[in-house]
């Protein structure tokens, strides 16, 4: 099938000139392009108009999982007929094998697997396989070892109806493909055996697949995993494997010898060092692994002998999702959103991977194997690529130096189609901020708008936060701390006016979409670093760019260098801005955007706060965390003072004696 952008919208501003330039250079070969777009000038649609002109696979990589998810939803928006698929880092908890010898202690690699994640990741190499109208949305956790798709795309199993097969045959090649058998439990993954039928929940889909068979297939139905009814019968099917790292069995005397060779080898060398614990370690484990592989054909930790089973030599690059890419194409699309965040990362992935798995190798946990399962280099993944379009509001000058030396590499596109500009720069000095600060917000809430403060230490976010709460302020504070999945909750209780102001440090930059925000705050915008660099100023000002009376307040006591390079560019795009619009007669237009469902309810109000009871009861154990001790510390104190609110001065006076035996502690 071809690509076909589905949209209600036709591109407007510069949008036009924007797809053309991109456009016209892929059909030129260019390799490197900019799209210099400011916040909410429609990039995604942009990218979506050069997909559909190109007709071409394309990989879109993000810096994390969340602008992903929100890229993900958008390219599926705009093809809904094509195979827009979702590849990111299917943890939920990763605990990386590590040895730290200075304690002596060994920490196993211990994963929690998202299972809708598996799927949508088992889905994107499914349909790079088996088709040509490809967009992955993706993580940097794509330039990490995958398998060979090569082997992968051996590993099927294609049934037709009519066509002579037993049935345990059927159940052998299933096996062979890592799916289990359930008869009790029918969940992705897992087969069921009802009499000649094989009910099949492949683990790449949301249906099953019903397979009747006597000496030849009878028949072949897709149905619905839950209700068991039929969805429709089928001619044919392929059957991809339920994991991407597959060894081929007939390959296991050449890996098994040359791991043994290479196991001998590296015992030697750890004996002649006197270092017979690590040798004896090294022998006990691979041999076990050996055995789990010979008997299973899988086992944790596999992808540490994927060298052997790729047919790689030690120091070749890893398979990686490019890889089926390449499979699917040869001339695929990469484009690769905020670049000049993505970009740092790639490059920073391989050595840190690198020196945790040295050391396991050093102390016989670990083949020398090991070092050849790990993220691309990036040269190496620079060399697998074919076109990229870098894209962000901040490129870095690596980027801008690769496109520019095309005439026509570098394109902007600084109009919106709504006409909003660039917000106004005030830049005000320190002195009594706080009570200025205090009736800007005042202002902004009186007209129904919401705000956002940055700064710089989790510590100011809280106590400022805390401050303004006394003040009658309706606040919460954004950092790290907040778990992934409760920071959208404040930021759609932000939307929904449930709270006027959000607090926090670096959350509040890149892809945060929140049209109801009318004022940004900077505090220590002279502090110059990381947070206040030029790109991050610039970036932090455009979540005010979406509101047609947007201000952003930097409270500084001297004018640095990158803030005067943000604010030289904001008035530069605010300037052809306002020239645009001029000249076409545009009246600026506010955005309105639905609130999108959350990903998970709230939980209950009795499960997010402990009874003081249990709180006491926790406060008396022998030992407490540094960590467990400060989060006790605030919920005791909180209750301490909704106690003595409702004149309950017994139990705020229990809790204070509390409080003081935990400090003590």
């Amino acid at each position: 099938m071809k690509f076909k952008l589905v949209s209600q919208f036709q591109p407007t501003g510069d949008q036009p000139q924007a797809i053309e330039k991109l456009t016209d250079n892929l059909k030129k070969n260019e390799k490197h392009q900019v799209l210099l777009g400011v916040t909410g000038s429609g990039k995604t649609f942009t990218m979506a108009n050069v997909i559909r002109n190109i007709q071409r696979p394309t990989l879109v990589i993000s810096h994390n999982k969340t602008l992903a998810a929100q890229l993900y939803q958008e390219f599926r928006d705009f093809f809904p007929n094509n195979a827009v698929c979702y590849f990111v880092s299917y943890y939920d908890y990763y605990q990386p094998e590590a040895y730290i010898p200075q304690t002596d202690t060994y920490i196993e690699k211990e994963a929690e697997i998202n299972e809708e994640i598996d799927k949508l990741r088992l889905a994107a190499t499914t349909n790079l396989l088996t088709r040509k109208d490809v967009i992955v949305v993706a993580s940097v956790s794509c330039i990490y070892n995958l398998g060979s798709p090569v082997e992968y795309g051996k590993f099927v199993l294609e049934l037709r109806k009519g066509v002579k097969v037993e049935l345990k045959d059927i159940l052998v090649r299933l096996t062979d493909l890592q799916y289990i058998r359930n008869d009790y439990e029918f969940r992705r993954g897992t087969f069921r055996v009802r009499g000649n039928s094989i009910d099949l929940f492949p683990a790449y889909v949301d249906f099953g697949i019903r397979i009747d068979v006597s000496d030849i297939v009878n028949y072949i139905h897709k149905f619905d995993p839950l209700t068991g009814s039929t969805i429709k019968p089928l001619e044919a099917t392929v059957i991809y494997p339920a994991k991407h790292y597959m060894t081929d069995p007939r390959t296991y005397n050449d890996a098994f010898a040359q791991i043994r060779f290479d196991l001998n080898k590296r015992v030697t060398e750890l004996k002649s060092q006197n270092k017979l614990l690590e040798a004896q370690r090294m022998m006990q484990r691979t041999n076990f692994d050996l055995e789990m592989i010979k008997e299973v054909e899988y086992v944790n930790g596999i992808e540490n002998y994927s060298i052997y089973f790729d047919g790689r030599k030690p120091g070749q690059p890893p398979y990686t999702l490019i890889d089926y890419f390449d499979q699917a194409s040869k001339d695929w699309l990469l484009i690769v959103d905020e670049s000049h965040i993505t970009i740092p990362q790639v490059r920073g992935m391989y050595n840190g991977d690198q020196s945790r798995k040295q050391m396991l190798i050093d102390y016989g946990f670990r083949l020398p194997s090991a070092k050849d399962n790990r993220p691309l280099r990036f040269d190496e993944f620079m060399k697998k690529t074919h076109q990229i379009i870098y894209m962000s509001a901040t490129p870095n000058d690596y980027e801008l130096s690769l496109a520019s030396e095309n005439k026509e590499g570098i394109v902007e596109q600084l109009i919106r189609p709504t006409g909003l500009i660039d917000p106004m720069i005030t830049v005000k000095p320190t002195t009594g901020q706080i009570n200025d600060l205090i009736n800007q917000i005042k202002k902004r809430i009186k007209k129904n708008q919401r705000i956002l403060i940055t700064t710089l230490t989790k510590r100011m976010a809280e106590e400022l936060s805390n401050y303004l709460e006394e003040k009658n302020i309706k606040v919460t504070y954004l950092h790290s701390d907040i778990a992934t999945l409760d920071r959208q909750v404040v930021l759609d209780n932000l939307r929904q006016g449930e709270i006027d102001v959000v607090v926090g440090i670096n959350l509040l930059r890149e892809g945060l979409d929140l049209p109801e925000v009318a004022l940004v705050v900077i505090l220590d915008a002279d502090k110059e670093g990381f947070l206040r660099s030029r790109s991050a100023l610039i970036q932090t000002m455009g979540r005010a760019a979406r509101n047609i009376d947007a201000e952003v307040i930097m409270y500084a006591d001297t004018v640095t260098k990158s803030m005067k390079g943000a604010i030289n560019e904001v008035r530069r795009r605010r300037k052809i801005q306002l020239a645009y619009n001029k000249k076409h007669n545009i009246t600026p237009k506010g955005i309105q955007k639905a609130i999108r469902a959350k990903l998970v309810e709230d939980k209950k109000e009795e499960e997010k706060n402990l009874t003081i009871d249990s709180l006491i009861q926790f406060s008396k154990k022998d030992v407490l965390l540094p960590d467990e001790r400060i989060d006790l510390n605030k919920k005791l104190r909180k209750a301490m003072k909704e106690a003595a609110q409702n004149l309950d001065f017994e139990t705020a006076i229990h809790l204070r004696e509390q409080i003081k035996k935990i400090q003590s502690k």
